[in-house]
């Protein structure tokens, strides 16, 4: 029998399970969602208008970030891959920190240890490790905080993620493990990486693995907290699969109708994390109209404030590349720094 998927509200936007959630709740969860979109939709305008090298679009994966990011404590370490924008969002990150590194001007854009988020893994699967690694230095230090890691489907092919699973179970590591299947490794669909829900390879570590709507705010913020807290009190790692669907493509460089079905991207889209909360939200909010339409406004600043700051954005410094390899620069190095630094 199959790991069962945790649901708090259908795609129609009716609730099907209780929650404590208030109504300031409900909107602050409707306004995040609605700026992590515009984020994603203004920095993928601007790398097709040429201004960035390269975006890893989140659409459709708003609620699964959000509605885990939102269940961090401040004191909770965040190890991303490529895509979390929405997760910086709620960390408190400048999104026009992230136009650099797409740009190529910089090779993060913020100190980790200010907003507890890691600089971006663009390595598939190598963050795990790192988390695995800060959980078991924080059990060592008698910390009561947890670390989450998040990754696609198709990380969980790699040989790290695999043994950043057999770490944290042996070490019981106070980490969450988040996956968000979004059915594609680049272009390998799901039933092609694994015969059994992602969810269910905790198991055979010898930790917990949960699945959720990754689509359900609500219902995936439940999941995250609880996850988190049985992490701080010392219940060990636990493997979140939040099933939900990329929209767009893996990158810009990708196109994704080369290799799936336009309707079944139609099938999705009826389950726009947005939408649901939405309907949800003009069912039991008489003020909603209103509200909705402050929170537009902010998007349209906040689109405005991402096009500015890329256009200020400077040329790269190809010679500062090398400046935080090594902590002494061995001889080659220095060479190949001086001969970037002769092409100004």
């Amino acid at each position: 029998m199959g790991l069962p998927i945790s649901r708090t509200l259908t795609p129609d936007g009716e609730l099907v399970a209780a929650h404590d959630f208030t109504l300031e709740d409900l909107r602050g969860f409707h306004r995040d969602l609605v700026l992590a979109r515009r984020i994603d939709s203004e920095a993928f305008a601007l790398q097709r208008h040429g201004e960035l090298g390269l975006w890893a679009p989140l659409l459709g994966q708003e609620a699964a970030q959000i509605g885990s990011g939102r269940a961090l404590a401040p004191n909770d370490f965040v190890f991303p891959s490529y895509r979390e924008h929405a997760v910086a969002w709620c960390r408190g990150i400048d999104p026009a920190l992230l136009l650099g590194l797409f740009r190529g001007t910089s090779l993060g854009g913020w100190d980790p240890a200010q907003y507890n988020y890691a600089l971006p893994a663009i390595i598939i699967g190598a963050q795990t490790l790192h988390a695995v690694g800060y959980g078991i230095g924080l059990t060592l230090e008698g910390r009561e905080d947890a670390v989450v890691a998040y990754f696609g489907d198709g990380a969980t092919s790699q040989g790290d993620t695999n043994e950043a699973f057999a770490w944290a179970a042996s070490y019981n590591a106070p980490v969450v493990f988040f996956c968000q299947n979004n059915h594609y490794a680049i272009s390998v669909p799901l039933e092609r990486q694994t015969r059994v829900p992602i969810a269910q390879r905790a198991a055979g570590f010898g930790f917990e693995g949960v699945r959720v709507d990754g689509n359900d705010v609500l219902a995936v913020h439940q999941v995250t907290s609880e996850a988190l807290r049985k992490a701080r009190e010392g219940g060990g790692p636990t493997l979140i699969e939040a099933i939900t669907y990329r929209m767009g493509a893996h990158t810009t460089s990708d196109d994704p109708s080369r290799y799936r079905d336009p309707h079944e991207s139609d099938e999705w889209a009826e389950r726009d994390p947005l939408l649901r909360l939405r309907l949800l939200l003009e069912a039991t909010d008489p003020d909603f109209a209103a509200f909705d339409a402050e929170v537009q406004a902010e998007a349209d600043r906040l689109g405005e404030h991402l096009r500015e700051v890329c256009r200020g954005l400077p040329d790269p410094d190809f010679a500062e590349l090398f400046q935080h390899v090594y902590a002494d620069l061995p001889p080659e190095l220095v060479e190949q720094r001086e001969e970037v630094r002769s092409w100004s």
